[in-house]
């Protein structure tokens, strides 16, 4: 049957684990009431199976149950307890008095000591709404796997939402305390899996035996991730729990994990060679988990030289309590460590461990190899980015001092051949393989693609100027061409006469203004600099534009007078070392430093963190060398490069812009003003040194960058043909009736219209993909080898998708929720292809019209569009969507007062549509309204509370002296870094509940701190 629908799907996946996994069928569970994540008689009956007592059992039930089951803490909390008591299992005595004894509700050594079975249709009715998950994985009846199916013609992206959307308290977010695997599945696109709380971005796709071809996807990877031993070894040795995020394994992450184990327990070393993006620090986490639980007296080192993963790596063992670490700055303190028989787990922040100079290397290493320290237990020692040519010395030197250590080296790069030698002499061969275009092939990264430009020097007349904007601008419409144009009036003065940098830095605002992912504020970029100088300079001419605020310096650089104090020439100028230290002294001066962080420090902490978190507030890094290796953010698009860079430094500095963000990141752009390759083709090499391929073929060590016109135009093309395949069954003469008839079916039989909603989900995809290629490529088609009809072509199919795609919506009297696969469409037609829908609400982007909205509204409705100002329905739903917009935005900073300004609104909505005001008192009215939401407070709010923050305390709280000694309280509480921390949090909401002792408010204000990350 083609397309079967979802209960045959189901009852063949039922078989597949009832036949050939061997798990125990249930029943279907609809009607059943009381169902439970912890099925308390399995429980016990496995239980007493295995040899516990009946006292034991009763209280190892009873435990488990308990805490599967209560309500303290988030989602994220009750899972992580709940997995700590299923893996280390619950203490409990037989009798008083008797020694305690470890009952483990799950035997995780002996696999086929469990019993494994699935329930159909697992009504859940505790929760605010009935849900009922498919098919429920339980083991001894404990509920660890969700799986939720759809039918072939339904996007696997539904089932993930459908998992997602349970999980909220409004549903049955308490069913899924226990559960630790969620999969979304359907005929057509397989088995996707993610856990609690993993947002649809990150959901996965399982890779084995690529070969084997003769099942569906979804059965063949249910086989291979539900197989009892492996279901119960992921869970057990793959599940991380770091800063506030569950996660499981990637593919290659477990193929790894148990490739290094049989390394170990030979005691032999080697290189884990995992792409750059793809997860190699978790990597390191996992095997250094497994190494301390399953090696005895074993010790680990794990040398880096970056913060960010030696904090990682302390947070993550924390979390699974390892508390036994100790943290290095020397190589004399790391040596003293391994002296001694603790800690177990030693993190060092190692540049320069053996700091000789060439000519006496080698006899330093003999001096060492000659007089070993006499460590204590077995040391495994692991090495980031262990290809580096200052590593290879601090190799040498460590294999010297450590002569019965394992190493292991962890690289995210190839290895050069001149490079192998040292590398493979102390880490020996590759445990495990996940090269750059397997990790673009699984999705797993976003693919690169490389623009070289070059920056004219001669743009002297109004005449090169124009037609330079033009160029830039081709893919705007007119609307936001003529906006940009007003902004960059002083074109003329901004790029004639002036230098290099100023015109790099004018190409880039440019880019703000005009790429899809950077204009939109869902993306932002990276601009790299030749040295700290340069950086200054660039920071400083970007402080002279509109990113000023929203762009940051990040160097090596920490000020000191000493850098200035012999650097006074006696002339009115500075010198550079000056420049940097006043650019510093400037930027610094008005930043507190946090706990124990140089001013410096915490400058640059905040300037990431809001890099990662807030695109829209932090558009633009600047940086020298600092951050191009292991910097993690997703919305980084653009990486700027005005450096000479080559090889392992160009590849890491470049996969900055690699990771998974939301569905509109297509690619991670590269632009190099630098012109480091010269005339570029097709693909571009990144490497230029020869590479160690031996073992590979060239084609899988190479890293290759795409030429992104040349893409452009291929997925233009692809766009085409995959609408046009879509509509061609539609009857001719393909009428708009046509396309109804086929798209909908009978609009009037609701069963026509669910039986063809797949055509359409397909359509409105496609023609999204369309509007993204051609968004894409306008600005380009003049560089194409396109001839003018047939780029008019391209811009009549344009026009030609979006009235279809209307034609379709309105007949099946559907509205297309932008859900994430459309999120920036309507951003997209406003800013590249429809100049008259842009009218309609770009006025009202800038804040500063609410304000005149408040002050004068007739000068307000004056300066709207022609096409509004007319016709007094369409300004009452601008004014109105306006004011709905800036509510929505400020709603989380202050959610009593906005949700007050939200009935206010709608109440004055409902009067204006039943006529019951006229249209000059609502005018009026309307202008009150916008003065009490942009000033965000009530008139008679108290002197005393002076702050945001405290407004907003005093709004939910309804108390002066209550809503000011909770913001004492709370900034007494707060520690540093409590946002990515649930045990600093849970200090501040505990200081919160002796103030209110009420649960319910504590989550109120601790919402509200949360919001306002300037005050706490």
């Amino acid at each position: 049957m083609i397309n079967p629908i979802e209960r045959i799907t189901q009852n063949r996946i039922i078989q597949l684990f009832q036949e050939q996994l061997g798990y125990t069928y249930y029943g279907n569970w609809e009607k059943r009431e009381h169902n439970s994540n912890v099925e308390q008689e399995i429980l016990k009956k496995n239980l007493l199976k295995r040899g516990y007592s009946e006292a034991l059992a009763n209280k190892a039930v009873k435990e488990v149950f308990d805490a599967a089951n209560t309500n303290a803490g988030s989602l994220y909390d009750r899972n992580k307890a709940m997995y700590s008591l299923l893996r280390y299992g619950v203490k409990a005595r037989p009798e008083l008095g008797e020694n305690f004894e470890t009952i483990f509700p799950i035997d995780w050594k002996n696999w086929n000591q469990n019993e494994f079975g699935i329930a159909e249709e697992v009504t859940l009715a505790k929760g605010q709404n009935v849900r009922r998950p498919d098919i429920v994985l339980y083991v001894n009846g404990i509920a660890l796997g969700v799986l939720e199916l759809k039918r072939g013609t339904t996007d696997i992206a539904e089932s993930v939402r459908q998992s997602i959307s349970n999980q909220k308290e409004k549903f049955n977010d308490w069913f899924y305390s226990s559960v630790q695997f969620l999969f979304a599945g359907n005929n057509t696109q397989g088995l996707k899996y993610g856990t609690i709380e993993t947002p649809d971005k990150y959901y996965l796709s399982w890779k084995e035996d690529e070969q084997e071809n003769d099942d569906y996807k979804l059965d063949k990877y249910l086989k291979k991730l539900c197989f009892k031993e492996r279901f119960l070894d992921i869970i057990y040795n793959g599940v991380v729990f770091d800063a506030g995020v569950k996660k499981l394994p990637r593919p290659h992450q477990y193929f790894a994990l148990k490739e290094a184990q049989l390394f170990v327990n030979r005691r032999e070393g080697g290189i884990i060679w995992h792409t750059q993006g793809s997860g190699k620090s978790l990597m390191m986490v996992m095997l250094g988990k497994w190494i301390l639980e399953n090696v005895a007296n074993s010790r680990i080192v794990i040398l880096t030289d970056r913060t960010e993963l030696d904090d990682q790596i302390e947070r993550v063992f924390n979390d699974v309590g390892e508390s036994d670490i100790a943290k290095t700055k020397s190589g004399k303190e790391l040596m003293h460590f391994l002296t001694s028989p603790r800690p177990r787990l030693v993190c060092s922040l190692i540049h320069k461990f053996g700091n000789k100079t060439e000519t006496d290397f080698d006899a330093f290493v003999k001096e060492l190899q000659d007089n070993p320290v006499k460590t204590q237990g077995e040391i495994f020692v692991f090495i980031d980015e262990c290809h580096r040519t200052q590593s290879g010395k601090l190799n040498q030197v460590m294999k010297a001092v450590l002569q019965n250590a394992v190493f292991i080296g962890f690289t995210g790069t190839p290895l050069l051949k001149e490079d192998k030698k040292t590398t493979m002499d102390v880490f020996g061969r590759y445990i495990h393989t996940y090269k750059f275009n397997e990790a673009v092939e699984d999705g797993v990264v976003k693919d690169l693609m490389y623009e070289g430009r070059s920056i004219e020097q001669n743009l002297t007349s109004q005449t090169r100027v124009d037609q330079w904007f033009e160029s830039k601008t081709a893919a705007l419409n007119d609307f936001q061409k003529n906006e940009l144009k007003k902004k960059w009036g002083t074109m003329q003065n901004v790029l004639s006469s002036k230098s290099r940098m100023e015109k790099i830095v004018s190409d880039i605002l440019l880019d703000f203004a005009t790429k899809p992912r950077l204009k939109s504020e869902r993306g932002n970029a990276i601009l790299v600099a030749s040295s700290i100088y340069e950086a200054c300079k660039y920071y400083n001419l970007f402080l002279q534009t509109e990113l000023k605020n929203k762009c940051a310096i990040i160097t090596s650089y920490n000020p000191n007078m000493r850098d200035v104090s012999t650097e006074d020439t006696g002339a009115d100028t500075e010198t550079d070392k000056e420049y940097i230290f006043n650019t510093y002294t400037e930027l610094l001066k008005e930043v507190q430093s946090s706990g124990n962080k140089s001013k410096t420090e915490t400058y640059e902490s905040d300037s990431k963190e809001r890099f990662r978190k807030e695109p829209a507030k932090m558009k633009l890094l600047i940086v020298v060398s600092k951050l191009l290796t292991g910097f993690d953010a997703p919305p980084c698009s653009y990486i700027y490069i005005d450096k000479k860079m080559q090889d392992h430094t160009l590849f890491q500095a470049i996969c900055r812009v690699n990771r998974l963000d939301t569905d509109d990141k297509d690619y991670g752009y590269i632009v190099d003003y630098m012109e480091l390759f010269g005339n570029v083709t097709d693909a571009i090499n990144v490497y230029t040194s020869e590479l160690d391929s031996e073992g590979f073929t060239s084609d899988q060590v190479q890293v290759t960058m795409k030429d992104r016109l040349k893409i452009a135009i291929d997925r233009l093309m692809t766009a085409v043909e995959t609408v046009e395949a879509i509509c061609e069954p539609v009857a001719l003469p393909k009428a708009d009736l046509d396309y109804i008839h086929y798209f909908c079916g009978n609009t009037e039989n609701p069963e026509d219209l669910k039986a063809n909603e797949y055509k359409r989900m397909a359509l409105y995809k496609a023609i999204v993909e369309y509007i993204r290629a051609y968004s894409n490529i306008k600005a380009d088609f003049v560089n194409t080898e396109f001839n003018e009809l047939e780029i008019k072509r391209f811009h009549q199919k344009m026009d030609d998708y979006l009235n279809l795609r209307e034609v379709i919506r309105i007949a099946s009297n559907e509205m297309i929720d932008l859900k994430s696969y459309e999120a920036d469409m309507r951003f997209l037609i406003d800013t590249y292809i429809k100049a008259e829908e842009s009218e309609k609400v770009s006025p009202f982007d800038d804040i500063s019209l609410l304000d005149l909205m408040e002050t004068n509204m007739g000068e307000a409705i004056e300066s709207l569009p022609k096409g509004i100002k007319g016709n007094k329905e369409a300004v009452a739903e601008t004014i109105e969507n306006n004011v709905r917009s800036k509510i929505v935005e400020e709603h989380l900073l202050d959610p009593k007062y906005f949700d007050q300004m939200s009935v206010l609104l709608q109440e004055l909505i409902e009067r204006r549509k039943q006529e019951t005001i006229s249209y000059q008192e609502y005018l009026v009215k309307m202008a009150e309204l916008i003065r009490q939401v942009n000033q965000g407070k009530k008139d008679d709010i108290p002197a005393s509370l002076n702050t945001k923050g405290k407004v907003a305390l005093y709004h939910t709280l309804g108390d002066e002296n209550l809503a000011l000694l909770c913001e004492e309280t709370i900034q007494y509480a707060k520690q540093e870094g409590f946002r990515e921390n649930m045990q600093k949090q849970n200090v501040i909401k505990g200081a919160i509940y002796k103030i209110v002792n009420d649960l319910a408010k504590v989550d109120e204000v601790y919402k509200i701190i949360e919001a306002h990350k300037d005050e706490y």
